[in-house]
């Protein structure tokens, strides 16, 4: 459960939660770092900072190319926290709620 707060912890913070959705949209691939801090318009050490939390709490992933890195979506870690979040759904009797139905109107509000 600790693992869950800290990686609800680190995208209740809005730099990291657009990090990590831009992350989500680049996937499987992911992006560079120094992309990341393009397209977001952040400075590197604020960047650097922000990666560092999010790849501790293993929402993300590091991978070196060469000289540079690039990260990625940790699917694996992301759906151990959705499964954790969901498993008690419907009062255990085999959700039947669509999510990705429910992330839209979300997103309306």
């Amino acid at each position: 459960m600790s693992s869950a707060i800290d990686s609800l912890g680190a995208l209740a913070q809005e730099t990291r939660l657009n990090i990590f959705r831009l992350l989500v949209q680049n996937a499987p691939k992911g992006l560079p770092a120094g992309e990341i801090a393009r397209r977001l318009k952040l400075p590197g050490p604020t960047l650097s900072f922000h990666l560092n939390i999010l790849a501790a709490t293993e929402l993300i992933k590091p991978h070196r190319n060469g000289r540079s890195i690039s990260y990625s979506a940790d699917f694996q870690n992301v759906n151990r926290l959705m499964n954790y979040l969901m498993e008690n759904c419907c009062g255990g009797e085999g959700c039947t709620i669509d999510v990705t139905t429910i992330s839209g109107k979300l997103q309306n509000k």
